[in-house]
Formats: structure tokens, sequence, C-alpha cells
């Protein structure tokens, strides 16, 4: 009973200890009952008496404050990092015994995608991948669930962008990459059409040439093991190539060929890309808007149904259907097409400096090819109309120009010719 009473007594201390004087005052006053102009007298005395002391008291006590200062700071900042004196010297343990910084990483990184923001995350895709605002919300939501998790035995996702060529799926898993800041490793499936091609992934076997060094993606994770891996059209692959994912999909980590040592992919993001079956895919987006479960289930069908193998389908936890681009938002992606080219030949485009019957001229050649145009078409398209004019500006010198479009084709004209 006295026991659990004590901490309750130490913090009413400075209570007591005031009451304490309170009463002693209060005594004294009874026992001398002095008169009020007594008290002010005698205090005036003592005051007059202790002036020359002023000055030293003021200066040690101003010393006593300003160390009390430096050493709650210094304390301070010591106990953040760890540290504590033995025999006279600073150590701090963390360096002495691990990295300190690349630990102070991870804790900053766990931090940070446990408190992951969706709308933030959202917002900052859907400011860089235009015409795809369903997919960047969608996605940011399962990236913020999944980071959420401390305990993994699997990767962190296994997402799927489905779409027409040039839409922004590759985008976004490098936009991914930046924002989550993790490290990206991206792996074109189109070279991977071999079976043999696994070696260039996952490392040759002992005695092969090749062996003394681990694959692509068992290396690069092995020292990245929280990277974002992009397999850009996985479609390309040989099933082969593909098979050897599974374990990473499913069991949570890779087998380096080479040692038989394996890595772990519990902390990995996988984006893989797909150009197949797109109108089908489209088609199902728009029917089964807000069933999750069924546009899964049908898009699940009629990928297998082109070709992807069904063990693969089976470990990807989300298929993103990207919309073919058209109207303003290929517009806006033609206009940024633009403004790159021609910050590509150290040149500025003025504020509006873009002829909108330029953009139109784009626009309609794009209709013009149909369900096989993509973005890629209109960059080259924006190549070829611009080059010549770009390079001709640039000879004369100019800095700053703005495009006009005219009966004789597009013509780059300089700020400074109005």
């Amino acid at each position: 009973m006295i026991k659990s009473l004590i901490p309750y007594l130490n913090r009413m201390m400075p209570v007591i200890m005031l009451a304490f004087l309170a009463l002693a005052l209060l005594q004294v006053i009874l026992i001398f009952a002095p008169h009020w102009q007594d008290i002010m007298g005698h205090l005036y005395d003592f005051l007059s008496w202790a002036r020359p002391a002023y000055f030293p008291l003021s200066v040690f006590f101003t010393f006593v404050v300003i160390s009390g200062a430096i050493f709650n700071f210094f304390a301070s900042r010591l106990a953040q990092k760890g540290l504590f004196l033995r025999k006279g010297f600073i150590m701090d343990v963390l360096r002495r015994l691990t990295n300190r910084e690349k630990l102070e990483e991870m804790l900053e990184r766990q931090q940070r995608e446990a408190t992951l923001d969706a709308a933030e995350l959202s917002a900052a895709l859907r400011s860089k991948i235009i015409g795809q605002d369903e997919v960047c919300e969608d996605i940011s939501h399962q990236l913020r669930r999944r980071l959420a998790l401390r305990v993994r035995n699997r990767p962190v996702g296994v997402f799927l962008l489905a779409g027409p060529p040039g839409t922004g799926k590759t985008y976004l898993a490098k936009q991914i990459s930046q924002q989550t800041q993790r490290p990206l490793l991206h792996f074109d499936m189109t070279q991977m059409s071999s079976p043999h091609a696994a070696t260039l992934l996952f490392g040759s076997p002992r005695g092969y040439v090749g062996s003394d060094t681990f694959g692509g993606l068992t290396g690069g994770l092995k020292e990245q093991p929280n990277a974002v891996v992009l397999l850009d059209e996985i479609e390309k692959a040989h099933p082969d190539v593909l098979k050897k994912f599974l374990t990473a999909w499913n069991d949570g980590h890779v087998t380096e060929a080479s040692t038989g040592e394996q890595v772990s992919t519990n902390d990995v993001i996988f984006v893989l890309t797909s150009n197949i079956a797109t109108e089908a895919l489209t088609e199902i987006v728009r029917r089964t808007v807000n069933e999750p479960e069924k546009t899964r289930a049908e898009s699940v069908e009629v990928l297998s149904k082109s070709g992807m193998a069904p063990e693969v389908l089976n470990r990807i936890d989300r298929i993103f259907v990207f919309k073919a681009l058209e109207g303003l938002n290929l517009a806006r992606v033609a206009a940024l097409e633009i403004e790159k080219l021609i910050e590509s030949y150290d040149l500025q485009i003025e504020n509006e400096g873009i002829d909108p019957a330029l953009l139109f001229a784009l626009l309609t050649k794009q209709q013009k090819l149909g369900s096989i145009a993509s973005a890629r078409d209109l960059t080259r398209s924006v190549e070829d109309m611009l080059g010549e004019s770009l390079i001709l500006a640039r000879q004369s010198g100019a800095t700053k120009i703005r495009l006009e479009q005219d009966s004789n084709g597009v013509r780059a004209v300089s700020s400074s010719a109005r």
C-alpha cells in the first residue's frame, strides 16, 4: 500500500514544499506580528546592503542558465544518436557495430511507407500520367494498404498494367518508383523470348559461362531488396522464363542459379505491363465498374485465352486496364511531346506558343490510324512535322519560339519576330 503511494508522493513534492513554506511564513507573522511599514523598511535595508553583490550574482546565474541550456542541448542530441560515455570517450554504438546511415535510411523509409497518404500519391501520379485517373487512384490505395503491413511472406504487390501501347504503363511504374523513393529495376521482356534468356535474370548454373556473376534480377534484388521491378511487355517472355518468377511471387524469394542462394522478394513491388487483348479488357472494365472481383475474373479469362499462362495470372494481385488516349488527353500528350522535342534543341516555347491547328492536325492523324495508334506514333509524328523547322530556328540564333501551322506546313517563329 505504502509502496504504491511513493510515485504519487514524488509528484506531489513541489506542492508539499510550497505548503510548508506558506505555513512557516504564517507562523512568523503570528509570532512577531510586524507592521507592514516595518517589513518594507527591513526589506529596503536588506536590498541596500546586498547591492554590491547584484552584478556578480547576475553574471553567475546567467552563466548557470547558459551552461544548463548547452548541456541540455548536447545531452538530447547524444541521446537521440544512441551515444554514451565510456572511459571518458564518446562512443557511438551503432556506428561502431553496424552501418548506422543505412539503418537510419531503412527506419525512415519504414516510417514513410507506414504513413503513406493514398490521396497525395494518387494526386502525384495523376499529375504525371495523363488520362488514367482511375488507375492512379486504385493503385495508390493498393500500395497504401500493402506497404502498411509489417509482416509479409510474399511481395508487396504483383500488378499487371494492361492496355494499348504508349498509354503510360511503363511511365506509371517509373513514377511509382520515384514517388515511393524506391530503386527501379527495369527488364525488357522482349529480350527474354528464349528459354536460355532466364540466365540474364537468374544467373547461369555453376560451371557455365557467366556463373561468376549474379543474374540481373537476383543481383539487383540482393543489392536493392526494396526495388520496384518492372517487367515490360511480359507476354513476350518465354513460358520457361515466366515460370522462374512463380517462387518470387508465391514463396517470397528467387534463387540465384550460380550459387543456389535465395534472395528475398518480400519487400519488392512487381509491375508487369502487357499490350495483349486490350480491346476485350477495356470492354470488361466498362461493363464491370465498381465490381473488382468480377473485373479480375473476366480479365484473367481473357488474358488466359490470349496466351498468358494461368499459373502466372493466378499470382497477379491486381489487373489495371489503361484506356486508349483520345480527345483532350491525347492533345495534352501531344503538347508535352512538342515541348520535350523543343527543349532537346535547346529552345523554349513561349506561353500559348503552340498553334491549335497543329495539335488538331496531329490528333486527326492519330484518329486515322484507329485502334493501332499509340503515343509512340504521336511522338514520331511530332518529330517528323517539327524537326526541320526547329533546326532552322536554332541556326538562326532563336532561343524562344512559337509554332505556327499554315498551308506550307509548320514554322518555328522566334518570339522576337512578332
